[in-house]
């Protein structure tokens, strides 16, 4: 998923053409810094979400700690200490050597391979193949990549889980050694999209990069933040998402769409990370649904109840406020509309990994609460699947105007969405 900060020093060639937001035909004019009859201007804010009376919110919170914290009990965690030596033989092999890694410098020019001459051509061929990629893309590559670079919130994230965690920063157990080894290889995926960004000339950086140190900073909020059960569910479910938002955008940019083969590359190469980082989380809550199948179908519906957010939940440009920008514009109309991650990749995810670790097919081991949960699960994708016909039916009914908003992450070029 999904990632350090990386300082990366880019050689600066002369006569490279300005390639930024997509420009109508027949104009030279920059883009303007505001949208016409924008609804949303810097500092802005759309929304009014109703609040649940606090002491009812209160007595919910309680509840809810109670539920997660009992899977912090001694015996409940000790499964997550027996399987260790499974971890070793079936989780651990995912991880790939460093030196049969692919590194950003593979998939990007480089200079020292290329000289002087080569670089510059390599880089202008790059910046021509990037100024037909559609400002909609642009912003939820922003978005993917931001994700990316926030990568020391994750491992920090893993290291709260009870029994699992790295203690020292240099444990030998196989569940350290899996930490550190996934840090790792995330790593590399905010290396190489900052690379691309910084090369293609279609992004404010300053901007983009203001955005990443302010995710960081602000952090992501993980519901039952101790708890391995609760935890492996969420990073499973999100490892697939990212490997799915990357999918989707190398498609989208690839040969049969914008026709930018270097991009549609490195979001390819991101992509199959994350679908391995997927396959060993995936088999980690499938061994704990074995193990403990009540547990771990009242952790998933726990989880699935309160919804996974994506870490850019917190994304922040500055200029919309902080959760507005991912819940109002990207999640919901920009990457809906690019193609990128919509409502139907929710469901389909939650879909397979329900297959998975066969949850409708679990029988003994299960407390009435597990039960509940078990029949909770079962309903939530036809749930879900209404919640799609219906936002598109209310969406036909309204014939609703698009709205242009200014995204300074490219120079404040309006984006057309339609907000809900």
């Amino acid at each position: 998923m999904a990632m350090a900060l990386a300082a990366t020093t880019l050689f600066r060639c002369g006569g490279y053409p300005s390639f930024k937001p997509n420009v109508p035909a027949g104009t030279n004019k920059r883009p303007p810094t505001k949208a016409a009859g924008a609804a949303v201007t810097c500092n802005g804010v759309l929304g009014d979400y109703r609040r649940t009376p606090p002491a009812r919110e209160e007595e919910g919170h309680r509840g809810r700690e109670e539920e997660w914290r009992s899977y912090l009990a001694p015996e409940r965690l000790e499964v997550l200490s027996e399987i260790e030596p499974w971890v070793e033989e079936h989780v651990l092999p995912l991880l790939k050597p460093v030196e049969a890694s692919w590194q950003p410098s593979e998939l990007l020019p480089d200079p020292a391979a290329l000289g002087s001459d080569g670089f510059h051509a390599a880089c202008l061929e790059l910046r021509e193949r990037a100024a037909g990629v559609p400002d909609e893309l642009l912003v939820c590559l922003v978005a993917n990549m931001v994700t990316e670079e926030a990568l020391p919130t994750y491992p920090s994230g893993l290291n709260r889980f009870e029994v699992v965690r790295d203690a020292t920063g240099a444990d030998d157990t196989a569940w350290a050694r899996w930490i550190r080894g996934w840090s790792a290889e995330e790593n590399r995926h905010g290396d190489v999209l900052n690379r691309y960004m910084h090369l293609s000339g279609r992004f404010d950086m300053r901007e983009v990069e203001r955005t990443v140190q302010r995710l960081i900073r602000d952090g992501m909020t993980v519901h039952a933040p101790a708890s391995p059960f609760h935890g492996f569910v969420y990073v499973a479910f999100k490892e697939r998402a990212t490997a799915i938002a990357h999918g989707n955008t190398a498609r989208l940019v690839g040969a049969r769409g914008a026709g930018d083969a270097a991009l549609a590359r490195i979001c390819g190469t991101v992509a199959a990370d994350e679908k391995r980082h997927e396959a060993a989380y995936t088999r980690i809550m499938g061994k704990l649904f074995e193990a403990d199948p009540d547990a771990a179908v009242r952790a998933m519906a726990y989880m699935m109840r309160r919804r996974i957010d994506m870490p850019t939940a917190f994304i922040n440009d500055g200029c919309h406020s902080s959760g507005h920008l991912y819940a109002r514009f990207i999640a919901i109309a920009i990457a809906e509309k690019a193609g990128t991650y919509t409502l139907s990749d929710y469901r389909c995810i939650l879909e397979h990994l329900m297959r998975q670790w066969r949850v409708g097919e679990l029988m003994a081991g299960l407390s009435s609460d597990g039960r509940r949960a078990q029949d909770y699960l079962g309903a939530l994708p036809h749930k879900i699947k209404r919640m799609e016909e219906k936002a598109h039916d209310r969406a036909v009914k309204a014939k609703k105007k698009p709205t242009l908003i200014p995204i300074n992450w490219i120079f404040d070029w309006p984006i057309s969405v339609v907000v809900s």
